[in-house]
């Protein structure tokens, strides 16, 4: 495990979806984040019909997926945790359709960082 500390007053971030693609890192966050594997246990993929368009031509999809938490308990998410600034963080809020909302979860590194999980069972 590498040294994933966030810069002052950033924050883990942990993506599954289109967050780890290189055109969206690049139109959000001004470039390309280092990053690294990780996974989100007790939680379970499906994926969301994206209708903004901006989002839908920037990611080349409208089908993403999206994450909630699952009763099975050999549910897990792969994906990549990123250390970010604030600005990137706030970036990647603005990013996120309505669908998603923010939590802070612990991660199978034991790392604890924030996700965007499905909002409406939340």
């Amino acid at each position: 495990m590498t040294d994933m500390t966030p810069p002052d007053g950033g924050a883990l971030l942990f993506s599954y979806g289109t967050l780890q693609q290189r055109e969206v890192q690049i139109a959000n966050f001004g470039g390309v984040l280092p990053g690294e594997a990780d996974v989100l246990p007790g939680h379970a993929l499906t994926v969301l019909l994206i209708t903004d368009p901006d989002v839908v031509a920037l990611s080349g999809t409208d089908r993403h997926p999206i994450v909630a938490p699952s009763d099975d308990p050999d549910a897990r998410v792969d994906g990549t945790v990123f250390a970010l600034t604030a600005e990137q963080l706030a970036a990647a809020d603005t990013y996120e359709v309505a669908d998603y909302a923010r939590f802070e979860v612990t991660l199978g590194s034991g790392r604890r960082a924030w996700v965007y999980l499905a909002a409406a069972p939340h």
